[in-house]
């Protein structure tokens, strides 16, 4: 693999600087960044990072939000860091969500007892439906 400039600056001012787990090391001359091949990571889709903060913001846990979106817990705290993410914080009320096929969803809203009582949020998750929806704690 050919390095064309340094993944911490973009500088293409870079000598060699010894070998590592058999590859060859790079200093940069301009930030002092040591680094053997260039930085590709692996990038996660901007539809996963909305719907994470979006779960986020309905009141889920990180937890919960991994479960959902097999993205891990971690890389969901450091985009709520990163975004600055804040969320409105209501003791009276909880979330409860539920995963539906479309067909499910359309029978969940038929029945009036799930139209009353609480707020409830429905967001596109892949082929399926995720509904949120706020209830009251029962004391």
């Amino acid at each position: 693999m050919e390095i064309e400039t340094c993944p911490n600056c973009g500088s293409a001012k870079y000598i060699k600087s010894g070998i590592v787990n058999n590859r060859q090391r790079f200093k940069c001359k301009s930030c002092s960044y040591f680094f053997s091949v260039n930085k590709i990571g692996k990038k996660i889709d901007d539809y996963y990072v909305n719907k994470a903060l979006q779960l986020y913001l309905e009141g889920l846990t990180y937890r919960e939000i991994e479960r959902i979106l097999g993205i891990s817990h971690v890389s969901i705290m450091n985009w709520v860091k990163k975004y600055n993410i804040k969320r409105p914080y209501n003791a009276n009320y909880h979330p409860t969500y539920k995963i539906l096929s479309a067909s499910e969803l359309s029978n969940y809203f038929q029945n009036v007892n799930n139209l009353s009582g609480a707020g409830v949020v429905v967001t596109e998750l892949g082929d399926k439906f995720m509904l949120i929806k706020w209830e009251r704690f029962r004391d």
